[in-house]
């Protein structure tokens, strides 16, 4: 059966959140558009855009989250046959701008303008009241009541400050049509514009025709929500990372895109070292991967030094591998658990020769698991670790924040008596709320206790040593640990465990600190650090 359906296209999709800004495109200057579903039973209204709408694809029933029905014989007539068929509908324009979609627009309004004259009230709200407000503001009402409280805050102080951003990612997962076109003309300041705007689950692009030299041509793809300023930003699902997911955003805070954020390479004249680490969760199946070249990688990145953690080798499986691993790399240093075989394990491989080689902290409560390597060389030492997981129920955690960080901290302070000390590797802490997708929801998983995060700032931060990522990105949100368990990748719901910390003596001579996204076969992605000597 088909309905008519008004499509509240100011609400629906927000086009001044496109990366890509043609000044002429401006949502207001939309003129009637012919929108196509097939097998539609919802209907969306908003009085302030007027639309003649043709709806063909299937949508799914979740659509009734972004919209109420508001049935009118006046305003539509339904064709139809056997149940598939066109739904045509004409909207009125009454040229208010209203925020809200809905049969009671004014309603609405006003008891918005109510809470935004008193912010005080929200505070006092019932949870019902918390979550009908954030469902009619086309929200997610999901959550606790300070998570509620939190919500609505934040979208008022982006109401206040002139800021509307009412689609973020959670109502685009929420939207799981098989087919959505829109087609049609606009006329804006500059001149008309031919668009077409096709959406698939929750993939959402526009391509535009360019009639004028005023607007440019684009092609965008949205997945996602940048915090900055409730800005949405293009994405793609080839580059899911760029896809901004944090439950609990700061104002300015991005997502990390290496292509857009790296600087220039340096030029073959500067001495630089590059330094590059990976935890492999298992060395001999990550090799194993069909398509998978480590030597592509080194290719690709031109690595000096390659520090590895999580290799789950043990010491007879050591020689075979170095051995077919990398041409060129002719120094490689391994060291494996003994206390629990295929378990834990680091390394470090590298095209310069190192002047002295160190395995474990030399304390032997902690070098039976093949956690650390030292490797020294001309102006620094290098140390390739993989910090113990507090593991689960956090069985771990007291070793972890009284033994093992302390130790390791004393060590590191100790080389840096002679010579500069960078450290790499899995830490298994996420240490601020940037660094974690759902900082609310893991604050008892093991790398991310209040414990954990208090440990590192005093034995690493707090002692001098600089991470190196978030100094030179101090807003942005990178992660390079994402779980197999809920496909987290595909939807950037990440952790950053994997860091550079450097010396206070040597931190202003990093050139670039960075992450690899896009490199697959571990649930970790490499990270990397170029040093001008």
């Amino acid at each position: 059966m088909c309905s008519t359906f008004q499509l509240g296209f100011n609400n629906f999709i927000n086009f001044t959140s496109f990366a890509v800004k043609a000044r002429s495109l401006r949502t207001r200057a939309f003129s009637p558009l012919t929108v196509g579903v097939m097998g539609s039973k919802r209907l969306l209204s908003n009085s302030s855009v007027s639309a003649s709408s043709t709806v063909e694809g299937k949508t799914d029933k979740k659509l009734k989250g972004l919209a109420t029905a508001d049935l009118n014989s006046d305003e539509g007539e339904v064709k139809g046959n056997g149940g598939k068929g066109k739904v045509v509908g004409q909207g009125k324009n009454d040229n208010k701008e209203q925020g809200l979609v809905g049969t009671n627009q004014n309603s609405k309004e006003g008891a918005f303008k109510d809470i935004m004259s008193n912010p005080g009230r929200i505070n006092a709200m019932t949870v019902q009241q918390l979550k009908a407000a954030l469902r009619n503001a086309g929200l997610p009402a999901k959550g606790c009541k300070s998570e509620l409280v939190s919500a609505l805050k934040s979208y008022l102080d982006k109401q206040l400050d002139g800021e509307s951003s009412h689609l973020g990612d959670e109502q685009l997962s929420s939207i799981s049509a098989q087919s959505i076109s829109v087609t049609g003309k606009t006329k804006t300041l500059s001149g008309e514009l031919d668009a077409k705007i096709v959406m698939k689950g929750k993939k959402l692009s526009i391509k535009e025709k360019k009639p004028s030299q005023a607007i440019r041509k684009a092609s965008l793809v949205i997945d996602g929500k940048d915090a900055s300023d409730g800005v949405n930003v293009p994405m793609s699902q080839s580059e899911p990372w760029t896809i901004f997911a944090h439950k609990k955003p700061q104002k300015g805070w991005i997502a990390y895109n290496p292509r857009t954020m790296r600087p220039p390479p340096l030029t073959g004249d500067t001495k630089c070292m590059k330094l590059m680490s990976w935890n492999v969760n298992g060395l001999r199946a990550l090799l194993k991967l069909e398509g998978f070249s480590v030597l592509e990688l080194a290719k690709r990145e031109n690595f000096d030094v390659l520090c590895l953690q999580e290799t789950k080798l043990q010491e007879k499986d050591v020689e075979s591998i170095k051995h077919s691993l990398l041409e060129g790399y002719e120094n490689s240093f391994w060291t494996c658990s003994v206390s629990k075989l295929g378990y834990s394990g680091t390394a470090i491989i590298s095209r310069i020769k190192p002047l002295s080689v160190r395995y474990g902290l030399g304390i032997s409560d902690h070098d039976s698991e093949g956690r650390l390597l030292t490797a020294e060389f001309d102006t620094f030492y290098l140390l390739s670790a993989y910090v113990p997981n507090s593991g689960d129920g956090l069985r771990r955690l007291p070793y972890r924040i009284t033994e093992w960080d302390q130790s390791l901290s004393n060590y590191m302070k100790e080389l840096e008596k002679s010579k500069p000390v960078i450290l790499t590797g899995d830490l298994n802490c996420a240490h601020e709320e940037i660094d974690i997708h759902d900082p609310n929801g893991n604050k008892r998983s093991a790398g991310f206790t209040n414990e954990e995060r208090q440990s590192f700032g005093t034995n690493f931060i707090s002692r001098g040593f600089v991470d190196t990522f978030r100094k030179q990105h101090p807003d942005v949100v990178g992660y390079t640990y994402w779980g197999y368990r809920h496909g987290g990748r595909k939807t950037n719901k990440g952790w950053r465990l994997d860091y550079f910390l450097v010396s206070e003596s040597i931190a202003d001579k990093v050139y670039d600190s960075y992450i690899l996204p896009d490199v697959t076969g571990s649930d970790h992605c490499p990270v990397g650090l170029i040093l001008a000597l």
